[in-house]
């Protein structure tokens, strides 16, 4: 019997995503079906995890594996997951305050010890879902909530760099407004075998309309994807965080667990009977 291939529409939920019009998740959203099309991923070997966030919701709208679970910890949650099932796609998805804050230490030690799996990272600049505050990512001179009145004061956390430094091999930057671009980017990291890391700016028309100028000022990097880890940290340095594209490959040596499962659920209830 010939299995006809799936379509990007076949990984949608029947689930109405309920982001703001104009929210730049739409376009990751439908980024992320065309790209799992694109890698004819059948549907019941990817699983998408989250923490908390407007962006966090994407589990719920695709029509794959999925789970919803505590703010900051998708990336622990994931790695359980990849642990336990190597045979799936895993996926961790979410914003810029639920990885970079409250999950940071996570997101360092996820690029160190790079297990075998993708997180995508939603970058708005603001905590949308809870009004507007500053994110890890806000510039030190936005002043528009009630929080900082006088603007955060501090630098951004530099999520490319970072990654870079804590070991992750894939690293990349995609633009919700060049859907093309991003389902190229993201299929990419899907296939790489191990950590692959992709930020993308996503604008949150609500709290940040100020973002209807990043169309202007993204643009795609002028090379080819560097492997050189040093020469990557000469791009990242330079970069104004705008800049799109595979911004470093390399492949490292992916981190399995030495003891994989292979005892029964009896045989474990045993162990622990006192």
């Amino acid at each position: 019997m010939t299995v006809a291939a799936l379509r990007a529409k076949d990984y949608k939920s029947d689930i109405k995503p309920v982001w703001c019009p104009g929210c730049g998740d739409f376009a990751v959203l439908s980024a992320l079906t065309k790209a799992l099309a694109h890698l004819g991923l059948p549907k019941e070997r990817a699983a998408l995890i989250s923490g908390i966030g407007c962006s966090s919701r994407l589990p719920a709208y695709i029509n794959a594996y999925g789970f919803h679970g505590v703010h900051g910890r998708a990336l622990a949650a994931a790695s359980g997951l990849k642990a336990a099932r190597p045979d799936l796609a895993v996926l961790a998805v979410g914003g810029d305050g639920d990885g970079f804050s409250i999950g940071g230490n996570h997101f360092l030690h996820a690029c160190r010890r790079n297990m075998d799996m993708t997180y995508i990272v939603m970058d708005n600049e603001v905590y949308g879902m809870t009004k507007g505050q500053a994110s890890p990512t806000t510039g030190p001179d936005w002043m528009d909530s009630k929080m900082t009145p006088h603007g955060p004061g501090v630098r951004r956390f530099q999520p490319a760099a970072i990654a870079l430094a804590a070991g992750a091999g894939f690293i990349a930057r995609g633009f919700s407004g060049d859907p093309s671009g991003l389902t190229r980017i993201l299929a990419a990291a899907i296939e790489y075998p191990g950590f692959a890391f992709v930020q993308v700016l996503s604008p949150c028309p609500t709290f940040r309309p100020d973002h209807r100028d990043w169309k202007e000022q993204v643009h795609g990097l002028e090379a080819e994807p560097t492997g050189n880890a040093v020469e990557a940290a000469r791009i990242l340095q330079a970069d104004d965080g705008m800049t799109t594209g595979i911004l470093y490959a390399e492949e490292l040596p992916v981190w399995q667990p030495r003891n994989q499962a292979s005892a029964s659920i009896a045989e474990i209830e045993e162990e622990f009977r006192l």
